[in-house]
């Protein structure tokens, strides 16, 4: 199957906040515990670097986009990767073609790092980091509660080879 990574658009927003909700139900994807309004979603990431993948019959499979980790100048160029893909679709790889396009783009962007916060037990997801040159900085334990039960995170991040080295 062929499969097309373009610019996420508003009408978007019901297919992207599917894939999430998906991604909440599994439990291994993040602490949100409900679904956000697609107005929500939208203020909470940047407009730039955010992307759809979609297959053969222009359905929505995956997304991604970048959150800012803090309005302070100094860390403009420093963002959180949000990556999230349709279980129909999952261990096919897609999830590098969406991080390497999201990677590219934040370079183009400005950005000089990225950097994911992922469940020790999303073991796919922080392989598919760390051959995209993400290295995993610690964990942060017992960082926060989800359905009673307190997770740690695995934090990695990557720096730019192209962008803030002057």
């Amino acid at each position: 199957m062929n499969y097309e990574i373009r610019p996420m658009q508003q009408e978007d927003g019901p297919k992207v906040l599917e894939i999430f909700q998906q991604g909440i139900n599994g439990g291994n994807a993040t602490f949100e515990k409900t679904l956000p309004t697609w107005e929500a979603w939208d203020s909470k990431h940047l407009n730039s670097c955010r992307f759809v993948l979609e297959d053969e019959s222009n359905e929505a499979v995956g997304w991604c986009a970048l959150l800012p980790v803090s309005d302070r100048d100094c860390f403009r160029g420093v963002a959180e990767v949000s990556i999230y893909l349709d279980g129909s679709v999952q261990g096919k790889g897609l999830g590098k073609l969406l991080l390497r396009k999201l990677i590219l783009d934040s370079e183009d962007n400005g950005f000089w790092t990225l950097q994911a916060g992922i469940f020790p037990e999303n073991e796919p997801s922080i392989a598919v980091h760390e051959k995209q040159n993400f290295r995993v900085v610690g964990t942060r334990e017992r960082l926060g509660e989800l359905n009673g039960m307190w997770r740690d995170v695995i934090l990695l991040e990557r720096r730019s080879k192209v962008v803030g080295n002057e």
